[in-house]
């Protein structure tokens, strides 16, 4: 064979080669690099990064499976909820990568799917997906979906499976409260007391529901009971304060005020009610101040 022949079927063969070795590289560059984009906190472009080639991905494959997790996370994280779930079911047997677990179960809840989103808690949880546990789990979530309704649902049958259970009865007299059922708020915050009587929250929101009832000795006594187990949350000082003004106390009212300012100096009705005792007490310059604090908080001024 001629020398320049055998020289171009050779360089041929390199090229071949190099071509064959980019095209195996470049499905785990792509994964690598659309990880590292969805890990920076862009999720868009890791889509855009992984959607061409994931076609070209041999179904059941490590790099299928790598690149379907990362496009699940990255569409959820982008907020395309629905189309996220695809990927998420696909490697959910085969990852033990509690964010997969975590963004299914998130996903299955925003859809409206509370089932599927219990029986994805109770496998991240490591529960019966039937259990007290497993409802109360996804009742929480969907509370803080702000998903009402399908909260309650969950809660209630957390609550037939297991009457003792921690944590459902404060649940369901939160959502009582929000709805201005106040006597049944009431009844079942005295429910979890009974189960934990160290249950600081439930007693707050007792301090809370005597307060809308303007019943402020009752109010106080729940709200220092709350103080005494968890001082270190600012909600109890709030309204302590606004009880203590209303009874004629300014001075243990500025006090608890000024330790809600403590834990949380951007809540901006601490800073308001603080303004409105200092201004009763004739010191104008100290509630300006508080007032014009609880404003650029409010967003009223800069």
């Amino acid at each position: 064979m001629p020398r320049p022949l055998r020289r171009s079927i050779e360089a041929l063969v390199v090229c071949l080669a190099l071509a064959g070795l980019a095209a195996a590289q470049e499905p785990a560059a792509a994964i690598a690099e659309a990880r590292a984009l969805l890990d920076s906190g862009k999720p868009g472009d890791a889509i855009d990064r992984l959607q061409p080639i994931l076609p070209k991905l041999a179904d059941g494959s490590a790099e299928r499976r790598e690149a379907a997790q990362v496009l699940g996370l990255s569409h959820y994280l982008a907020g395309h909820i629905k189309e996220a779930i695809p990927y998420l079911e696909e490697v959910r047997a085969t990852t033990a990568d509690v964010k997969v677990a975590y963004a299914l179960a998130m996903a299955y809840a925003q859809t409206r799917q509370p089932d599927k989103a219990r029986a994805a808690i109770a496998r991240t949880f490591q529960l019966a997906p039937d259990s007290a546990g497993a409802y109360l789990l996804t009742g929480q979530m969907m509370n803080r979906l702000e998903l009402e309704d399908l909260a309650e649902a969950a809660l209630r049958q957390a609550l037939a499976k297991d009457p003792r259970l921690p944590e459902v009865h404060f649940l369901l007299g939160q959502q009582a409260v929000f709805r201005s059922r106040l006597d049944e708020g009431m009844a079942l915050m005295r429910a979890e007391l009974a189960l934990n009587p160290a249950h600081a929250m439930a007693l707050y929101w007792i301090g809370d529901i005597y307060s809308r009832q303007s019943k402020w000795t009752e109010a106080i006594a729940a709200l220092q009971q709350s103080i005494w187990i968890n001082p270190y949350f600012s909600g109890p000082y709030i309204l302590l304060g606004k009880a203590f003004s209303k009874t004629g106390q300014p001075a243990a009212a500025e006090d608890m005020l000024r330790h809600a300012v403590q834990y949380d100096p951007n809540n901006k009705a601490a800073h308001y009610l603080l303004g409105q005792v200092l201004q009763q007490a004739g010191r104008a310059e100290e509630a300006r101040r508080e007032f014009e604090i609880a404003a650029r908080l409010q967003g009223d001024i800069k």
